[in-house]
């Protein structure tokens, strides 16, 4: 076999090794963290990752940049805080418009998992509100 032949077959091996290894990311949660909390972000990161994004949950699925955007990127959760109660509408409901995100993606003990994790890690990087009458950040 030529070498240009054997490069030509090496090729798509190589590229395809270096790919694997880009963008890959591990779950990664406080020390003393409960099982319950820990298993919310195994199946998190199982089940939304295409389309959401969570640090913690090494997960990198919404648009960083609203002009790459696309159909089926969800919020990023990096900087969006929500409630258990808004978690689990949004997971029995199809998120909030119901357009994109699967009604009932996950159910029953699973779903409250996964609203108790991300309750508590969506948002650690959310930009304080500014108040009105301090005209700062509020504490």
């Amino acid at each position: 076999m030529t070498r240009r032949r054997l490069k030509l077959l090496l090729l798509p091996a190589l590229a395809a090794s270096l790919l694997a290894g880009c963008g890959k990311e591990s779950i990664e949660l406080d020390a003393n963290e409960s099982q319950r909390v820990r298993d919310g972000a195994l199946i998190f990161n199982d089940k939304c990752s295409g389309c959401h994004t969570l640090e913690s949950a090494g997960t990198q699925g919404s648009a960083v940049n609203v002009r790459d955007r696309e159909r089926t990127d969800g919020p990023n959760f990096n900087t969006r805080p929500e409630s258990v109660d808004a978690i689990l509408y949004a997971i029995r409901n199809g998120g909030f418009s119901g357009a994109i995100m699967p009604e009932n993606i996950v159910v029953g003990d699973d779903a409250r998992k996964v609203a108790e994790y991300l309750s508590k890690y969506a948002g650690k990087v959310a930009e304080k509100p500014v108040s009105p009458q301090s005209g700062g950040a509020t504490p």
